[in-house]
C-alpha cells in the first residue's frame, strides 16, 4: 500500500530542491508573471490570444503564456502546486517527463484554444499558469489513484484528489464563464487522456501490438491443421 500524500498541510510531500525541474517550473511561473505586471503593453504579447496564434502568427504565445498567473493568488498558490505536486512527479518520472507533461501539455492546450478561437469567438487574452497547475495537480491525484492522500487534513483517495482539482475548474467556469477556462478544460483532458495511457509511447506501443496482431491473424489463415492422428506405421520406412 501507497503511504499517504499530504497536500495543502502536514508532512508527507518532500520538496523538491532549487535545481529540480518542478522548481524551474514553478519560479518560471513567477518570474513570467511579474515580467507581464512590470512591462504593461509589451508583455501582454506573452498572454494567449487565440485568433492571432494562425492569424497573426504569433507561435510563440502557446510556449510563453504557460508561465503567466493571473492575479497574486493565481501567481503564488499556483507556483505552490506546481513545485509541491511536481516534486513527487518528477521522483517518480524524471525531469524530462515533468516538463513535457506539465509545460508541453499547458502549450498543447493553447494551441487547442486557438483552434477553438477560429470557430467561435475568444475576445480575451489566456494566462496558462491555472492550466498548467491544474495538470500537475490532476494527474498527481490519478498516479496516486485509489491510494491514499491528506487534502487539507481531510484523508481522501487520489483519485478523489484529482475530482476536486477538477472541480475548482468547474466551479471557476460557472461562477464567471466557460470562456474564461478554455485552456483549462483542454488541460483537464490531457492530464486525463495522458493518465489513462495516451502518452505518445504508450499509444504507439498500442499501435505496434495491434499491427502485429493483423500480420498474426493474416498468417494463421494459411495455416492447416494437421491431423492428430497417428500415421500407420507401415508406411514410414
Amino acid at each position: 500500500m501507497r503511504p499517504m500524500r499530504s497536500f495543502g498541510g502536514g508532512g508527507g510531500f518532500g520538496f523538491a530542491g532549487v535545481e529540480s525541474m518542478a522548481a524551474k517550473l514553478a519560479i518560471g511561473l513567477v518570474a513570467g508573471s511579474l515580467l507581464v505586471l512590470l512591462t504593461g503593453s509589451l508583455g501582454q504579447n506573452l498572454l494567449l490570444h487565440p485568433r492571432d496564434v494562425f492569424d497573426q502568427f504569433q507561435l510563440w504565445q502557446p510556449f510563453t503564456y504557460a508561465f503567466i498567473g493571473q492575479g497574486a493568488m493565481g501567481i503564488i498558490f499556483g507556483a505552490i502546486i506546481i513545485y509541491s505536486i511536481g516534486g513527487p512527479l518528477e521522483a517518480s518520472w524524471g525531469s524530462r517527463r515533468l516538463l513535457w507533461v506539465l509545460w508541453g501539455g499547458t502549450v498543447l492546450a493553447g494551441f487547442l484554444t486557438a483552434l477553438v478561437a477560429r470557430v467561435v469567438n475568444l475576445p480575451i487574452p489566456y494566462s496558462g499558469g491555472y492550466a498548467m497547475s491544474t495538470i500537475a495537480w490532476v494527474s498527481y491525484g490519478l498516479y496516486i489513484g485509489r491510494g491514499q492522500a491528506n487534502f487539507w487534513g481531510i484523508p481522501v483517495t487520489g483519485n478523489v484528489l484529482a475530482l476536486i482539482g477538477a472541480g475548482f475548474v468547474v466551479i471557476n467556469a460557472l461562477t464567471s464563464h466557460w470562456i474564461l477556462m478554455v485552456p483549462e478544460f483542454f488541460a483537464l483532458g490531457i492530464a486525463f487522456v495522458y493518465m489513462r495511457g495516451g502518452s505518445p509511447r504508450q499509444l504507439w506501443l498500442r499501435l505496434q501490438h495491434a499491427r502485429l496482431q493483423r500480420q498474426l491473424r493474416g498468417r494463421s489463415k494459411h495455416l492447416r491443421v494437421i491431423s492428430s492422428e497417428r500415421p500407420d506405421d507401415r508406411f514410414l520406412n
